[in-house]
């Protein structure tokens, strides 16, 4: 693991592992969200065995898989290791599973079979993601259009496990952590009773809209367009709270800074820390994001979602209508907005249907299916 996301969706795998007295589990952090990463490591109490520490030598793409491959290939001939398991799209799971591949270690894919169909959207991890599919020996998919995904590209069905996404595992473990201290939720505290199963409710005294901005895809123009319509919104509904949370990134955080600081009813926030962050979404009354995780989490919390992307790899979201794609458009992000928050507060919005994307479980499961098929090996 390397980034903030990929942290969230394994440490249900961790959990589940030290439950098993047969598995030695060697964590394997690559560096390539430092910052962001060592508080989640520390706050879902996962403590890397071995640090790659790879930001700190390579900052472009070519030069941090490259650096990833060569250093992972000692770390699997020095442990030994029977599986290697990664999670997502990210330059350090492509590096890590191919590594893998070339090492002849078995290679588990969480989240496996998401796609576009489009190299350049999300890019690059359209073709990180097929690119780790074609190396994997278990592809642990979340929902079953990711598995109907995988069969088209002829992946073998005895190689495809329907696992759900261990993102609700570690939603629900972190609502459930959070409730008796909410007062350590200090930009938006979590509902007194909130749920995966139920809508969750906004502060009753000012109605909050989240925003969040960081795909390579968005840079420039786009990014510019979603300000445009925060600021237009944030006019319409004078009555609500905008809370737009910045990213690191030189090419997103600061462009939308020079855009909406400074302005009235609208709040620009750091990044969060994870239970924060959780508490802001569960709390709020719609989130306007190009984020893939965010897309899993809004369909868990029962929060409407518009998606400021032209494609998604997870359709479910908007077939259960806990989102809907609006892309970069300020017109179309603001009427589609203004529809949604005008009928929150009548009491008109129709809660999504049932959480497309796993029952809190996803974690054993995965575990379970590793110790089944590669127990006996080790």
């Amino acid at each position: 693991m390397g980034t903030r996301p990929e942290i969230i969706k394994q440490a249900p795998l961790v959990w589940a592992a030290r439950e098993r007295s047969e598995i030695e589990t060697i964590i394997v952090h690559s560096g390539q969200h430092s910052d962001l990463a060592e508080p989640m490591l520390s706050y879902f109490d996962i403590m890397p065995d071995i640090h790659l520490q790879l930001m700190r030598s390579h900052s472009t793409l070519t030069s941090l898989v490259g650096g990833c491959i060569q250093r992972m290939d000692r770390v699997l001939v020095e442990t030994a290791a029977d599986v290697v398991v990664v999670q997502g799209d990210t330059a350090t799971s492509t590096a890590i599973a191919l590594a893998g591949f070339y090492g002849r270690v078995p290679v588990v894919h969480v989240e496996a079979g998401l796609r576009t169909g489009d190299l350049s959207s999300p890019w690059p991890e359209e073709f990180n993601r097929r690119v780790v599919t074609l190396g994997t020996d278990l592809h642990c998919a979340p929902t079953q259009y990711a598995v109907d995904k995988l069969l088209a590209e002829q992946v073998p069905p005895g190689k495809i496990l329907l696992s759900g996404n261990p993102v609700v595992d570690a939603l629900r473990w972190t609502l459930k952590r959070e409730r008796p201290h909410q007062a350590n939720l200090t930009r938006a505290g979590m509902c007194q009773d909130s749920g995966l199963a139920s809508t969750a409710r906004p502060s009753p005294s000012q109605p909050l809209v989240v925003l969040t901005a960081h795909r390579r895809e968005n840079f420039g123009k786009p990014l510019e367009a979603i300000c445009a319509a925060v600021l237009e919104l944030s006019d319409i509904f004078v009555d609500h709270r905008f809370v737009f949370v910045t990213h690191p990134n030189p090419q997103a955080g600061p462009v939308v800074r020079s855009i909406l600081d400074g302005r009235s009813r609208i709040e620009l926030a750091p990044p969060m820390s994870y239970p924060e962050f959780v508490g802001l979404m569960s709390s709020s009354r719609l989130m306007i994001s190009d984020s893939g995780g965010i897309q899993e989490e809004a369909p868990s919390l029962g929060v409407p979602l518009l998606v400021t992307r032209l494609s998604t790899e997870r359709p479910e979201a908007v077939l259960s209508g806990a989102a809907e794609l609006v892309g970069t458009d300020r017109e179309l992000i603001v009427r589609r907005a203004t529809e949604l928050l005008t009928q929150a507060s009548n009491g008109g919005v129709q809660p999504p249907r049932a959480n497309p994307f796993g029952d809190g479980t996803s974690g054993k499961k995965i575990i379970q299916e590793i110790v089944s098929r590669y127990g006996a090996k080790a």
